[in-house]
């Protein structure tokens, strides 16, 4: 089964079998979520849905989602491990729950292709379930919907939170038990039992039934609505119905990996290269999505940025260990634009962006690269080669790959080439001491993390909702202050300030600022009302709202409008009217990348 027949297949089944109306797959920047980088599950962009607010398509939803996860970027290179991917999803937003859910679920796996299902035999498919605590009771109901399925009752397992609990991703919000779907990979028949821990059975299907909200006690209440996120991985799902064992033998890969092992002139690669080359064929094909977003950013060092910096950078350094010389990411971008634009355009018609900023980080790090090596060389002739590798500052090893990029394996490359390594003693302590600086280093990512999304999927709180609020009136006004070019390219809302990006090549004067300052307060002052509509993305146009037409065509989107001073398509939450919002002001207006600028600012 090729990629685009798995989407069609997929798509088709719920929205022609189930009456569920087809959506279009959201941005990978998340709009105003502080909690996360990128858009990582189907449901981020459908949060305020799941928490009662109705959707314009109704309540029986299916889409294709793009996303991003960077936790295990370090696990990159494995069978399974990828940074972007597309999730599968069928919605229920307050209407069909676990019976329907389960069954639906089966139906696709099991129904021959003619019938519009995968076809896979039930023989190969095996279940987990939330085994139960003090929170929640255990989830039979849904091993009994499996069970009356024709599943086997040894093929059926119950599992604790760590496994069949989704979220809240937060402190508090909507959460439930989930009922996974597993599928037999290995060689033969699959076992009558069912060992989650045996790695050939591959998890391809995850039913989420949120019918719980956990409060800031840590008590669990019931949900006024009870809602299903269901996530079908599709990279792993075209593995499995293809006979392979990692998404790197599909079709998604293939050319990708073609051309890098024509650049690197092998054709059979070894384990070191085999790894090189997933990491390389994995990076760059996210940095391609990252850079052909319709909300794009660039390579900085905060942030996505960051994330995008790091991924084109450490695909140079994998090239360079495969012996490729020459410039070779936008090459591999090009590929990755040739086999996904039909289905995702916005890969074609940013296809200058994406290989001009490609191509530039590459340079950039090259340069980079060759820094370090002149750091590396003069620190050698400071030091008596006598005193072997000790004579170095025990952070040297770690302050290379920090600074400049360097992985520790190219420093003992380097120091060994020098006569400075010269046994195993050798590098086992450069790798000790890069270890234990690296564990540091990651402690502090980590802790970091913690605070930064410690805050849930999204707070719909009333101060939240008023700096939201905000956004749209700052949005305008900068448009009125600095020209139509003005476009939004990120927002991030947290309780206590609203973050801004915005397109626009140069500093903003301090009058440009005060007159943007004036415009919004003035719409304050006005006590102006919001109002909430629902239309095409057609009739949006029409009535000149700003905002990104990700929407397929016919897509109804809610359209906000504050009285006579914006018009903008958007998700919520926002005030009934700007009289309460208090007094706006920028604390600070900085560059966040290439051509996009970064507004700060406060509500008092």
């Amino acid at each position: 089964m090729t990629a685009n027949e798995l989407r069609r297949l997929y798509i088709d089944f719920f929205v022609k079998k189930y009456d569920h109306k087809e959506i279009g797959g959201a941005s990978l920047i998340p709009e105003n979520d502080p909690t996360v980088l990128f858009t990582t599950a189907g449901m981020h962009p459908l949060v305020p849905f799941l928490m009662g607010e109705p959707h314009p398509s109704g309540k029986r939803l299916v889409n294709i989602q793009k996303c991003i996860r960077t936790g295990d970027i370090d696990e990159v290179g494995d069978n399974t491990h990828l940074t972007f991917f597309e999730m599968l999803g069928n919605w229920s937003l307050g209407d069909y729950f676990k019976e329907e859910t389960i069954k639906m679920s089966f139906e696709f796996l099991t129904l021959s292709r003619a019938e519009g299902g995968l076809g896979l035999p039930v023989a190969k498919l095996a279940i987990s379930c939330f085994s139960g605590d003090d929170d929640a009771p255990k989830d039979d109901e849904s091993a009994e919907i499996w069970r009356d399925l024709g599943v086997a009752d040894e093929r059926i397992v119950f599992l604790d939170k760590s496994e069949n609990w989704w979220g809240p991703a937060g402190r508090t919000g909507p959460c439930g038990p989930d009922t996974e779907m597993f599928y037999w990979t290995g060689n033969g028949d699959a076992p009558a039992k069912f060992d989650p821990s045996d790695d050939r059975w591959i998890e391809i299907w995850n039913d989420v039934f949120l019918q719980y909200n956990k409060k800031e006690d840590g008590s669990f209440e019931d949900l006024s609505q009870q809602s299903v996120d269901t996530g079908m991985g599709f990279d792993r799902t075209l593995a499995v119905l293809n006979g392979v064992s990692t998404p790197f033998e599909t079709e998604l890969f293939s050319r990708i990996l073609g051309e890098i092992r024509l650049l690197a002139s092998y054709s059979s690669p070894d384990p070191a290269q085999l790894k090189s080359e997933r990491i390389i064929a994995d990076h760059l094909r996210t940095a391609t999505f990252i850079l052909g977003d319709n909300h794009a950013v660039t390579p900085s060092n905060t942030d996505q940025g960051y994330v995008l910096r790091r991924l084109i950078r450490r695909s140079v350094i994998h090239g360079r260990k495969l012996g490729i010389e020459s410039d070779f990411a936008r090459k591999i971008a090009e590929i990755v634009v040739e086999d996904y634009g039909d289905f995702y355009t916005e890969l074609v018609e940013n296809a200058t962006r994406i290989y001009s900023e490609i191509s530039d980080e590459e340079e950039k790090f090259k340069r980079t690269l060759n820094k370090g090596l002149s750091v590396l060389h003069k620190e050698i002739e400071k030091h008596d080669k006598s005193e072997g590798v000790k004579a170095f500052d025990e952070n040297f090893f770690f302050e290379m790959f920090a600074t400049y990029g360097f992985p520790v394996e190219m420093t003992c490359e380097e120091l060994e080439d020098a006569g400075w390594a010269t046994c195993d003693e050798d590098h086992g302590y450069i790798m000790e001491k890069f270890e234990k600086y690296f564990d540091e280093h990651q402690k502090l990512s980590r802790s970091g993390a913690e605070k930064k999304f410690a805050g849930g999927l999204a707070d719909h709180s009333e101060t939240v909702s008023k700096l939201h609020t905000a956004t749209h009136l700052l949005h305008q006004a900068l448009r009125q202050v600095l020209g139509d070019h003005v476009e939004q390219r990120g927002s991030n809302i947290t309780p206590e300030r609203l973050r801004f990006d915005f397109t626009h090549g140069e500093k903003m004067t301090d009058e440009q600022k005060a007159e943007v300052e004036r415009l919004v307060n003035e719409v304050i002052d006005r006590g102006v009302d919001v109002d909430c509509d629902e239309m095409s993305v057609e009739e949006a146009k029409k009535a000149g709202a700003t905002g990104l037409f990700e929407s397929k065509y016919g897509e109804k989107v809610k359209v906000y409008t504050v009285g006579d001073f914006s018009k903008e398509i958007c998700g919520g939450p926002h005030v009934k009217n700007t009289g309460g919002l208090g007094h706006f002001r920028i604390k600070k207006e900085q560059s966040s990348s290439s051509g996009v600028r970064r507004i700060k600012a406060v509500l008092e």
